[in-house]
């Protein structure tokens, strides 16, 4: 297998502080574990990057990979690392994969692989930012432009999450007049995939939305839905359980958690789950909701059905890309079609979920076998 350099610092930086591993985190690790025998790993800053060399990269990513990092480990390699920087020359030719969008908008990055004799490989998630402002923090649309533009102009490769965002790599490319870089298509494997053994959390049915807090991901509307549920059924509406840490701009969210008092028995939060209890939380739900506006993959939606689990989705290009006519499809803003597919759901003899159950047989999720099978194809056609 040809050289491999891993951009790892994303991954330092948040383990360092102690944050959970976000689905961009995991596929980080996911690229560790598949490269780490053959990889060296990269550290960057504002553009400014080293490479690590042997001993202290496979020690770093034996730390990302234990889930519990020692901080003073990680910043004893990293200082060790820096110290040898004036040894770094020119390394075999080889490949620089980075999973993340963190740092992607300097090129003097993509400048100072090429010196190294480095081809540069980004994986695109989304182009949210760009398609989608209204649901981003404001200056992430000019930030993200940025990032997008300049791998479309100095990346040797692109990785796309899926067909949607490669069709939204093309067309931003042509907007742009900057050439699209080779591409594929690698599609995401689950990070839950295997039931538990354990009972359902609680007696009563309940619904699953998994994401954080945020505008696009629609929590207000489904508040407003659940508000609706209690105010027709009482103490027999079924619970809604909310995963996911709060975000950004999600005021009218955060209002109906806290102060809408016919919710306060009707809705579970929880800011964070293990793998474990997300997959026990989910394994017995009636259903994942997933009311978006837009998403650049969906793995909430690989999760569930691959656990088993029925989904009533918004009708959007990617999830019908991932899952096909599996879940049941709603406009994101058709308050009685999902009041009365939730209603429908909650039922014990519900048809529509047993409907549903059948086709979820023949879904096949992802694996990351399927992905890294793409990808090393991919890697080898760049050389």
């Amino acid at each position: 297998m040809q050289s491999i350099f891993l951009d790892v610092t994303r991954l330092l930086r948040r383990f360092h502080e102690g944050l959970l591993p976000t689905g961009v985190d995991r596929v980080g690790l996911a690229y560790i574990e598949r490269y780490a025998t053959v990889a060296r790993a990269v550290i960057s800053e504002r553009g400014f990057s080293f490479v690590m060399p042997r001993q202290e990269s496979q020690q770093t990513f034996a730390l990302l990979l234990s889930g519990s990092p020692d901080r003073w480990r990680i910043r004893r390699a990293i200082i060790q690392s820096a110290l040898l920087i004036t040894r770094q020359k020119y390394f075999e030719r080889g490949l620089l994969l980075h999973t993340s969008h963190n740092g992607m908008e300097f090129q003097r990055y993509y400048n100072a692989m090429k010196k190294r004799g480095l081809r540069s490989v980004f994986m695109v998630h989304d182009l949210i930012p760009l398609t989608h402002a209204e649901f981003c923090r404001p200056g992430v649309d000019a930030a993200h432009r940025k990032r997008i533009h300049t791998a479309l102009a100095h990346a040797d490769g692109l990785i796309a999450n899926s067909q949607d965002t490669l069709d939204a790599l093309v067309a931003e490319a042509a907007n742009a007049n900057l050439p699209l870089p080779a591409s594929v298509v690698a599609r995401l494997a689950p990070a839950v995939a295997t039931r538990t053994p354990n009972p359902a959390p609680i007696a009563q049915p309940y619904f699953v939305v998994l994401g954080t807090i945020e505008p696009r991901k629609n929590h207000w509307f489904l508040l407003q839905v659940w508000r609706r549920l209690v105010e027709r059924h009482g103490t027999a509406a079924p619970k809604l359980v909310v995963i996911g840490r709060r975000g950004w701009e999600c005021e009218n969210a955060v209002d109906m958690l806290d102060r809408c008092s016919q919710l306060q028995d009707a809705v579970i939060e929880l800011h964070g789950c293990s793998d474990e209890d997300l997959r026990t939380w989910m394994q017995h739900a009636q259903a994942l909701l997933f009311p978006s506006f837009v998403e650049g993959y969906g793995m909430p939606l690989v999760e569930a059905l691959a656990l088993g689990v029925p989904v009533i989705a918004s009708d959007l290009g990617v999830f019908r890309e991932i899952a096909d006519d599996i879940p049941d499809y709603l406009d994101p803003l058709d308050g009685p079609g999902w009041l009365a597919n939730v209603e429908t759901y909650a039922a014990p003899t519900s048809g529509a979920r047993k409907a549903q159950l059948e086709r979820i047989e023949r879904f096949r999720a992802p694996s990351w076998s399927d992905h890294f099978e793409a990808v090393d194809e991919f890697l080898a056609s760049l050389n």
